[in-house]
């Protein structure tokens, strides 16, 4: 007598594989959205003239504005309560409302920098600001909310199809095409800008990529409904649920916290950099400013390819510990060599290509690292808490450099970025430190940091 065998539908390699496509998609559009404004500083922070692009944006109101992503989730805990709400109520529920946020604060944002407005804001503990810029910041904040949740329930589809699998390979192909997104918005969104007419226009190109972003997201709750199924008709018992009890184990566990703060220093030494890098390739590297968006463009570009190829090493191999202290280190030479007086542009490609190395290397092995640390009923928890944290950098750290970039600012509009360089690499230090202590916790506690992903 011949007994069939069942599988969950997450064993087949096409289902899986589709289903990281969807919501990577989903992801890589969020992405773009992130990054639009990046290279318009130089149209944001222009003065207002009649037929021009320029918005009259100070330094300090673009750095107000480039940290409200992250106002929200620091401010209000909504990250956090996102984990809370991913794990109790679930992957399908969670998503939708994540990508109904990210297209709201996007309409909000479009529509705040497509129309002029009278007066300013005094926001309490930042200063005071143009209207359009708060408006603008309010849309920002909102988006921020729906897509960093949207980001950790990414995360938990991709623990949840692709454990004992080719997790990491898949984790670091999902951050590659996230960074497809970033790139395109860095090297498109000045050019698109000033050939539709300002500012709003790649704005609104952004917000309509997310419109099929959310779209495709709906498309993906079907086969997770189809996968719920299967493992239920596959697995004798069901998963323990989520209980609030349970979060006692979360926090009272060291590593968790060196991955939370090794990511907090990690992408607080490149994403608010990015923010500021267009500029600081025109005015310290000479490079114009039609093109210089380009060379930050190039960190994403990178990093498309070497975070599948770093997680496929983690996959087959291990070492994850040891991926993110070489990523750290590279962090902070870096910065370092930004902050020193050499102002050539050939340099400063060839430092951008390192710092696409440290970005494949630290996302390729942190992600996946999470649930050897984390039981699964846990997990969304866990990620919103380092999303929250990695929220904390991503709010202050360009309100911090926006001011530090102001006062440095000559009366001639140039500004000096040694002491924001130096602020850079000091987050890629503490990097180093964390990354140590991690690779030391790893080797008490038998996380399994260093040993492959697969199961053979």
């Amino acid at each position: 007598m011949t007994q069939a065998i069942q599988q969950k539908l997450s064993d087949s390699k096409a289902a899986r594989w589709t289903a990281l496509i969807i919501v990577s998609f989903t992801m890589m559009f969020g992405y773009f959205f992130t990054d639009v404004m990046s290279p318009l500083e130089p149209l944001l922070t222009a003065a207002k003239e009649d037929g021009g692009l320029g918005l009259g944006w100070t330094s300090d109101e673009y750095g107000f504005f480039s940290g409200a992503y992250g106002y929200f989730n620091v401010f209000l805990l909504l990250l956090f309560f996102g984990g809370i709400i991913l794990d109790k109520f679930g992957i399908r529920f969670t998503g939708v409302m994540s990508t109904v946020l990210m297209f709201a604060g996007a309409l909000i944002k479009w529509w705040a920098v497509g129309n002029d407005f009278d007066g300013t804001v005094n926001v309490p503990f930042f200063g005071t600001y143009q209207t359009q810029v708060v408006l603008a910041a309010l849309g920002f904040a909102i988006y921020g909310v729906g897509c960093e949740i949207a980001g950790i329930t990414v995360s938990k589809v991709i623990v949840k199809w692709f454990t004992v699998h080719e997790l990491a390979l898949a984790m670091g192909l999902q951050v590659a095409l996230a960074r497809i997104g970033t790139a395109g918005a860095l090297a498109l969104a000045l050019p698109f800008a000033k050939a539709m007419g300002g500012v709003s226009a790649s704005v609104g190109l952004g917000a309509a990529m997310l419109c099929i972003g959310m779209i495709a997201f709906i498309v993906y709750c079907v086969m997770d409904k189809r996968e719920d199924a299967s493992a239920a008709a596959v697995e004798s018992e069901p998963e323990e649920g989520f209980k609030f009890s349970d979060l006692k184990s979360l926090v009272t566990n060291t590593g968790f916290w060196y991955v939370a703060v090794l990511c907090l220093m990690f992408y607080a030494g490149v994403f608010p950099f990015l923010k500021f890098a267009t500029k600081l390739m025109v005015f310290k590297y000479g490079v114009a400013a039609d093109v210089a968006g380009l060379i930050p463009a190039m960190l994403p570009f990178g990093t498309i390819f070497l975070t599948p190829f770093f997680g496929s090493i983690y996959d087959k191999y291990g070492k994850g510990a040891t991926l993110m202290l070489i990523g750290s280190v590279l962090l902070t030479c870096v910065h370092i060599t930004f902050a020193l007086p050499m102002n050539s542009w050939v340099l400063a490609i060839i430092v951008m290509v390192v710092l696409g190395i440290a970005f494949g290397l630290v996302p390729s092995a942190m992600w996946p690292s999470v649930p050897k640390i984390i039981p699964m009923k846990l997990l969304g928890t866990a990620y919103a808490l380092i999303f929250y944290i990695q929220n904390i950098g991503l709010a202050l750290v360009p309100v911090w450099i926006g001011k530090v970039n102001q006062a440095n600012t000559a009366a001639d509009g140039t500004i000096n970025y040694t002491e924001t360089m130096t602020i850079f690499a000091g987050f890629g230090l503490v990097a180093i430190i964390i990354s140590l202590l991690l690779l030391l916790e790893d080797k008490r506690k038998g996380y399994g940091l260093q040993k492959p992903n697969i199961k053979k």
